[in-house]
């Protein structure tokens, strides 16, 4: 008679445990442990690492829908979502009216009850600090204002220029509201400027608005967006503009969800306040009577007699000035805005995150308890040169940068916006691989739609979720993205190099032959040298990095030049200047003198971007194939143990340092280096 599978069973539960047949059971080692829990959290990465899409609340909205919605976004693996009220929203629901505070506490609630969180936005479309017109609604005077330059040698008694009254001697009559700045002479031909400042006219500065202007709008045959409503924008260089935006808005959500506060309702939103919004009037430059004298002061340079070059382009310095002059502003605008926020944010157990308006004003970071910055309009893009040239290819640096020299968490960025309908899942999931690589440790996708009906299809598309053909494929991507975040959050980055940055300025150029030569960095912001890094014959102390060689590719503010002085004659300066003579060799030459190589690729393949962390003291590569094409190349870790490649759920194959390395285009791998 034959063994059955139940008498097997029953004879295998006869036999004694191997311990008592005098077999000794090898225990598992403090190593083995650690990595079985550490592959346990691979696998399953708590939920703090989800992606955050903007929810565009863009219709009339029900309870059922919101819940059914949440929960939608549960079963596709997606934990966390903004709440962002969005063109569309029927006119009884509008910007922070009970109704729409209703539905957000629905929101929360269901959040809770998942074991789900949730942000929370701070303006009824953007850009903030504005309260979708509420703020100029209860104070005009909370308009912002502008500068304007009027030739007195050139206009014509009798004429208006710019809302301006010129009367008979040629001189400006100045009415309410209307402020005489100063009046200089240009350097170029001797003509008299006056320098004015008054109101922005109502019908320029604005924002985007919550509601369609014909309520039943239907879609276009050209797919094209209808218009909106467009409210007044607010003058966030006045810091009691700025008092009365939190007063409407964070105090109103305070009041509302305080339980909730850094509980499941993690962050508030703020999205690239802007001078002059929607729609800037033409000749205006923004800042007012009161701004001159702070920028001098800032700057440490009377500006006054140079003020022409702002408007003239044949000034003398016109474009420097303009830096300089804009650099001051930013300034203002840390103290009167984002400085505010960042304040409140803390007293009141909540972090503040979003983004400024330009992708390298690195300076407005700090006051970011999640730094962050945006991809949108396809300004980065798969397989082109966008990618690595110009100020948007900097924008994933500058936040993951920000984080660490900050002694921050977590870092963010908003991706996929306004890529059109032809966005394709594989290029969302190249996007979110470019921003990992890079260092990025929170993702938040633009955007799930809560409609898309009629015109809301069209908004800023694509819907990058529950409306699009590939929702049933997103969870094992948003999964990898979860895992990923998690590697980069609480771990320690591997990386010798920095490059020099201003507040609004980072160089891309140098960023661009560090990553086709797998040379990891970070940006430093410049007053770093001054503030809070520590420079000894090692190179750079700040925030746990050591970096042992910065590169310089203008001249540093006259503040740092003792920190660069004793760096240079350590031999811990790279100056390098792509737009004279040098070339990349030239770098790359300099770099190999004084760094040693972490991950040495041969043939060489400029396509490979690389990062290093150690997390539980494991140590991990990333490996990212960038471009189109397929890979074959020898790849040599810095190493001497065994590297294993991690699977979505287990430990894969074995590595042999040195062998060949082969990855298909656009392949993101990790690397686990096990002891």
């Amino acid at each position: 008679m034959g063994i059955t599978r139940r008498s097997f069973i029953k004879y295998l539960s006869a036999i004694p445990p191997l311990a008592t047949l005098g077999f000794k059971i090898k225990p598992l080692t403090n190593d083995n442990k650690k990595l079985s829990e550490l592959l346990y959290e691979w696998k399953n990465p708590p939920r703090e690492f989800s992606q955050a899409p903007f929810w565009f609340w863009n219709d009339d909205l029900s309870e059922k829908e919101i819940i059914r919605q949440i929960q939608d976004f549960a079963d596709h693996g997606v934990y966390g979502f903004i709440i962002h009220p969005r063109v569309g929203l029927p006119e009884e629901i509008s910007f922070m009216s009970d109704k729409l505070i209703y539905f957000m506490r629905v929101a929360i609630q269901e959040a809770e009850k998942n074991d789900m969180w949730c942000m929370l936005y701070d303006e009824g479309m953007y850009p903030s600090g504005s309260a979708s017109g509420l703020i100029v609604a209860e104070n005009p005077s909370y308009r912002p204002h502008g500068l304007f330059a009027i030739d007195l040698d050139e206009v014509k008694p009798g004429e208006q220029k710019f809302g301006f009254n010129i009367v008979t001697s040629g001189e400006v009559d100045l009415q309410e509201n209307q402020n005489l700045v100063t009046v200089v002479k240009r350097k170029t031909n001797g003509h008299r400027i006056a320098i004015l400042d008054r109101f922005i006219n109502p019908e320029y500065s604005l924002i985007r608005g919550l509601h369609f202007l014909d309520s039943n709008s239907e879609r276009r045959d050209d797919h094209k967006e209808v218009p909106e409503e467009m409210p007044q924008l607010a003058d966030i260089l006045n810091p009691d503009s700025v008092k009365c935006f939190i007063k409407i808005v964070y105090k109103r959500y305070y009041d509302e969800f305080k339980d909730h506060f850094g509980k499941t309702v993690k962050a508030i939103f703020t999205d690239e306040p802007s001078f002059f919004g929607k729609n800037p009037e033409d000749g205006a430059i923004p800042g007012n009577t009161e701004i001159i004298p702070f920028v001098n002061n800032w700057l440490k340079e009377d500006l006054t007699d140079k003020l022409p070059a702002l408007w003239y382009d044949d000034e003398p310095d016109s474009n420097i000035i303009r830096k300089k002059y804009y650099r001051a502003l930013n300034a203002r605008l840390e103290e009167t805005y984002y400085k505010q926020l960042h304040s409140w944010c803390i007293e009141h157990n909540i972090s503040l995150t979003g983004h400024p308006g330009q992708p390298d004003d690195i300076g407005h970071l700090r006051y970011f308890q999640m730094p962050g910055q945006d991809i949108v309009w396809r300004f980065v893009d798969m397989d082109k040169p966008n990618a690595l040239e110009g100020a948007e290819s900097t924008n994933a640096k500058c936040a993951s940068s920000a984080m660490i020299h900050l002694n921050k968490r977590r870092n963010s960025n908003e991706y996929c916006g306004a890529y059109g309908h032809n966005f394709t899942f594989t290029e969302m999931q190249w996007l979110a691989h470019w921003l990992l690589i890079r260092g990025c440790n929170l993702l938040y996708s633009h955007a799930f739609y809560y409609s898309v009906r009629g015109p809301r299809i069209d908004e800023r598309p694509p819907d990058v979720g529950p409306n699009n053909t590939w929702w049933e494929q997103f969870r094992p991507f948003t999964n990898s993205v979860s895992q990923i975040c998690w590697l980069n959050t609480d771990s320690q980055q591997i990386c010798d190099i920095a490059i020099l940055g201003l507040s609004d300025y980072l160089p891309w150029q140098s960023a661009k032959v560090c990553f086709q030569n797998q040379y990891d960095f970070n940006y430093l912001e410049a007053r770093h040298l001054w503030e809070d890094a520590v420079v000894d014959s090692d190179g750079i102390h700040i925030a746990g990095m050591n970096y042992k060689t910065l590169i310089v590719e203008f001249d540093p503010p006259p503040e740092a030049k003792n920190a660069i002085k004793k760096l240079e004659n350590e031999g811990r300066i790279i100056r390098w200047n792509p737009d004279g003579n040098e070339d990349e060799s030239s770098l790359l030459n300099q770099l190999r003198q004084i760094v040693k190589k972490d991950v040495i690729v041969a043939p060489v393949n400029k396509d490979i971007r690389i990062r290093h962390v150690v997390k539980n003291d494991f140590h991990f590569y990333f490996v990212f194939n960038e471009g189109k094409n397929k890979i074959s190349t020898k790849i040599k870790f810095n190493t001497k143990e065994n590297l294993f490649s991690l699977n979505a759920d287990s430990l894969g194959e074995e590595f042999s340092n040195g062998a060949e390395f082969r990855l298909l285009p656009h392949e993101f791998r990790v690397m686990l280096v096990k002891n």
